[in-house]
C-alpha cells in the first residue's frame, strides 16, 4: 500500500445525500503513477519509492540526464517520492491507481495556496482599518508599528503588508465522498488548496503530512 497519490484538481461540485442535503465536494484526478526508481535503506539511508505522474510525450522537454534516469521507461513532467509498506514487493515499472482509496476514507491534501501578489493588513491579515470619511487620514494603513526608547525596535513576525499566498498549504481530515475509477476521479468533501489545474497530493491518513 503507498502512502498518497498525486493529481490535479478540477473543481468544484457538489453531491446529494440520501436525506437531499446537498454537500460541496473537490473533483481531484488522480491518473496512475508509475514506478521509476526504488529507494532502500541500505543504498540511500531509508526507504521510498519515486513515482512519476503525466507521462511526458514531447521529447525537447526530457534532457540527457532525465533520459538516463527514466531508462527504458517512459518519462513523467512529475516526480515525487511516497512511503510504501512493503518497499521488498516494488518494483520500478509497477503502477499504483486510485484502487489505494475508498469512499468514506479520511486524507490530507496538500498543494500550493493562489498567489494573490503583495498585499496590505486588511486583506492580509483582516484588521479592521480606520474610519473612511473624507476627513481621516486612517483608512486601510497599518498604523503604528514601532516601541518606546526600550525596546526601541520591531518586534519579530509583526503583522505588516506582504506577499500573501503562493506556499504550501495542508488540509487535513478530508472525506473522500465518491471515487470514480472509470475517469480516475476522487470527489472529496470541501475545499483544497491550489489553483484549478494545480497539482495536488492526497495523502492516506496515518501517514502523516
Amino acid at each position: 500500500m503507498i502512502s498518497g497519490m498525486l493529481g490535479r484538481k478540477i473543481g468544484m461540485t457538489q453531491l446529494f445525500t440520501e436525506d437531499g442535503a446537498s454537500v460541496p465536494v473537490t473533483v481531484v484526478r488522480t491518473g496512475p503513477m508509475t514506478v521509476i526508481q526504488v529507494k532502500t535503506q541500505a543504498k540511500e539511508g531509508y526507504d521510498a519509492v519515486q513515482c512519476g505522474f503525466e507521462p511526458e510525450k514531447r521529447e525537447r522537454k526530457v534532457n540527457k540526464p532525465s533520459k538516463g534516469h527514466f531508462k527504458d521507461q517512459q518519462p513523467t513532467r512529475v516526480l515525487r517520492e511516497f512511503r510504501v509498506e512493503k518497499i521488498e514487493e516494488v518494483k520500478p515499472g509497477q503502477t499504483f491507481d486510485l484502487s489505494v482509496f475508498t469512499e468514506g476514507e479520511t486524507v490530507h491534501v496538500m498543494g500550493i495556496s493562489k498567489g494573490k501578489g503583495f498585499q496590505g493588513v486588511i486583506k492580509r491579515h483582516h484588521f479592521s482599518g480606520g474610519p473612511a470619511a473624507h476627513g481621516s487620514q486612517f483608512h486601510r494603513r497599518p498604523g503604528a508599528i514601532g516601541n518606546r526608547t526600550f525596546p526601541g525596535r520591531v518586534f519579530k513576525n509583526k503583522r505588516m503588508p506582504g506577499h500573501m499566498g503562493d506556499e504550501r498549504v495542508t488540509i487535513q481530515n478530508l472525506t473522500i465522498r465518491k471515487v470514480i475509477p472509470e475517469q480516475n476521479l476522487l470527489l472529496i468533501q470541501g475545499s483544497i488548496p491550489s489553483r484549478t489545474g494545480g497539482l495536488v497530493t492526497v495523502i492516506k491518513r496515518g501517514w502523516g503530512k
